[in-house]
């Protein structure tokens, strides 16, 4: 199944992924972008290409991998602690 994105689609949901990140800041050091131009793809003054969208997907999948791991960390700690019988 293919989906076809208007400009606008695209640039929302490029907005999208750039708050699952963190916001902008957080978005901007790890993929290495200024800032300033993230905020311009998000508010459609610059389209947003094939290739920044692969590069975000390629970082989402780099974060639900971080998630994943620290996700296994806190429920090895949980597994660890004492119960409390109360």
């Amino acid at each position: 199944m293919s989906a076809s994105f208007s400009t606008d689609e695209c640039g929302e949901h490029f907005a999208y992924c750039v708050q699952l990140f963190g916001g902008v800041t957080a978005f901007s050091r790890r993929l290495g972008i200024d800032e300033r131009a993230i905020r311009r793809f998000i508010n459609g003054e610059r389209p947003v290409s094939a290739r920044l969208l692969e590069d975000t997907a390629t970082a989402l999948r780099l974060l639900i991998a971080d998630a994943t791991a620290a996700e296994a960390q806190v429920a090895a700690t949980l597994r660890s602690l004492p119960t409390d019988p109360s």
